[in-house]
C-alpha cells in the first residue's frame, strides 16, 4: 500500500540530491583565501535558488577573513553559521587602513561571495619642502604621523608649527613659512673726543664705518649714515652720528656713538687802560693771538703780543699804556717827528713875529679847542721869530735851533 510507496521513492530522492550537491560543488569557480589582497570585486547574478535542503552544508561560502580588518556577520540561521548561504558580513579595517571594495558582502547560491575588499593602509602624500627650513616627521606618511617644522637660524616660523596625518589620509592644519624677521645685528664705533687744532674751533674727525652682519641669509642692502661723513670737520660741542642698516626683508637695526669737540680757551683778555686788543681767531682759543695797542698820546709798556698755550694760559703779562714822553734831545727833525708816528697828528704853527695878529688869533682860538684838540690826539708844534731870535717848542719841551730849521 502506501507506505511501501514511500519506502520505495525516498532513495530516489536521495540519490538525485548527492548529484546536485556534488555538482554544484564542481562549478564553483574557487574560494577566497584568508590572506587575499586583489582588489578585484565579484558581482554575479544570483542564479534561480535550488529547491535544496542546504541545512546539512552549513560551510557553504568561503571563509571570510581580512587581512588587518575584520567581518561582522549575521547567517539567517544563527550565530554559528558564519559562511552559511545567504550570511551577510559587514567588512571593517583596524585603525591606520582603509576598506578597498564594498563594505557588506553576502554568501550567494554560487558559493561566491557578492563581493570582496581588502584594507590598504592610510597614507598622506609627502609634504613639500620648506623654503628656509625643515621639517621632522614621527612615523614619515602613516596615519598618526606627526611632522615638527623648524627654520634656519635668523628665520621665524609662520603658521602651524606641526601637522598630524589624520584618518582622512590628509594633513591637518596648513604649510608653514620662514620668514626673516629678525633685525640685523649692528655695532657702531666708539664716542670720541677730540681738541680743536690750534687756531681752530672746528676738529677733523675719522672713523671706521659700523661692524654690521644678517642673523638670516647675511645678506645686508644698505646702511644709512645721518650725520656728517667721516673726516668732516666739527665744531665745538657734542655732535650724535646714527647708523641703520636695513636686510633683505627690509627688518632694520640702529646704533649710533657722540663725538665731542672740545675747544681749550684762555681767559678772556681786557683792553688796557687807553688803549685797546685785537685778536685772532675767537679771541681766546687755544692758538689766538692778541696784539696790544694804545690810543693816541699812549704808548704801550710791555708785551705787544700775547697767544693763548694748550694749557689754557697766556704768555707774557698784560702791558700798559702811559701817557707819551716827548723826547726833544733829538739831533734831527725826523728823530723828533718818529715819535708821532701813528700815535698823533700834529698841527704846526709858524709865524715870523709873535706880534703878528693873525699868529695872535690863531693862538687864542687854539687854546680855547686845546681839550678837543687833545681827543683827536693832535699835538701843537710852535715856531715863532726869525734867527736868532727864534723859538720852538711843544707844550714845555723847548726845541733846538737846528730842528727849528729842518722843521721850516
Amino acid at each position: 500500500g502506501p507506505p511501501r510507496m514511500a519506502q520505495e521513492t525516498a532513495p530516489i530522492l536521495l540519490v538525485v540530491l548527492t548529484r546536485l550537491v556534488s555538482s554544484t560543488w564542481h562549478e564553483g569557480s574557487g574560494y577566497y583565501t584568508a590572506e587575499s589582497h586583489t582588489n578585484e570585486v565579484y558581482v554575479e547574478e544570483p542564479p534561480p535558488e535550488p529547491a535544496l535542503d542546504y541545512r546539512r552544508v552549513p560551510q557553504w561560502c568561503a571563509t571570510l577573513n581580512i587581512h588587518r580588518g575584520e567581518a561582522t556577520c549575521y547567517s539567517p540561521r544563527g550565530g554559528t553559521y558564519r559562511s552559511s548561504l545567504g550570511t551577510r558580513c559587514e567588512l571593517s579595517c583596524t585603525r591606520g587602513y582603509r576598506l578597498v571594495g564594498p563594505s557588506t558582502v553576502q554568501c550567494l547560491p554560487s558559493r561566491h561571495w557578492s563581493g570582496m575588499a581588502y584594507c590598504r593602509q592610510i597614507r598622506c602624500h609627502v609634504l613639500p619642502a620648506v623654503l628656509r627650513g625643515s621639517y621632522v616627521c614621527s612615523a614619515g606618511v602613516q596615519m598618526d604621523s606627526r611632522c615638527d617644522y623648524s627654520c634656519q637660524p635668523g628665520y621665524q616660523l609662520e603658521g602651524d608649527r606641526s601637522r598630524i596625518c589624520m584618518e582622512d589620509g590628509r594633513w591637518s592644519g596648513s604649510e608653514p613659512i620662514c620668514v626673516d624677521i629678525e633685525p640685523p645685528k649692528i655695532r657702531c664705533p666708539d664716542s670720541r673726543e677730540r681738541i680743536a687744532e690750534p687756531g681752530k674751533l672746528t676738529a677733523a674727525i675719522y672713523w671706521d664705518p659700523p661692524r654690521v652682519k644678517d642673523s638670516a641669509d647675511g645678506i645686508i642692502k644698505r646702511v644709512l649714515l645721518r650725520g656728517p661723513e667721516p673726516g668732516s670737520e666739527f665744531p665745538e660741542g657734542e655732535h650724535i652720528i646714527r647708523y641703520t642698516a636695513y636686510d633683505q626683508a627690509y627688518n632694520r637695526a640702529s646704533c649710533k656713538f657722540s663725538i665731542r669737540v672740545q675747544v681749550r680757551r684762555c681767559p678772556v683778555l681786557k683792553a688796557p687802560q687807553n688803549g685797546y686788543i685785537s685778536c685772532t681767531s675767537d679771541g681766546n682759543n687755544y692758538g689766538a693771538t692778541c696784539e696790544y695797542q694804545c690810543d693816541g698820546g699812549y704808548e704801550r709798556q710791555g708785551t705787544s703780543l700775547r697767544v693763548c698755550q694748550s694749557t689754557q694760559q697766556w704768555t707774557g703779562s698784560q702791558p700798559l699804556c702811559a701817557p707819551m714822553q716827548i723826547n726833544t734831545a733829538v739831533n734831527s727833525a725826523a728823530s723828533l717827528l718818529d715819535q708821532f708816528h701813528e700815535k698823533r697828528r700834529l698841527l704846526v704853527i709858524s709865524a715870523p713875529d709873535p706880534s703878528n695878529r693873525y699868529y695872535k688869533l690863531q693862538l687864542s682860538m687854539l687854546q680855547q679847542a686845546a681839550c678837543g684838540l687833545d681827543l683827536r690826539h693832535v699835538t701843537t708844534i710852535e715856531l715863532v721869530g726869525q734867527p736868532p731870535h727864534e723859538v720852538g717848542r711843544i707844550r714845555e719841551h723847548q726845541l733846538s735851533l737846528g730842528i727849528i730849521e729842518e722843521l721850516r
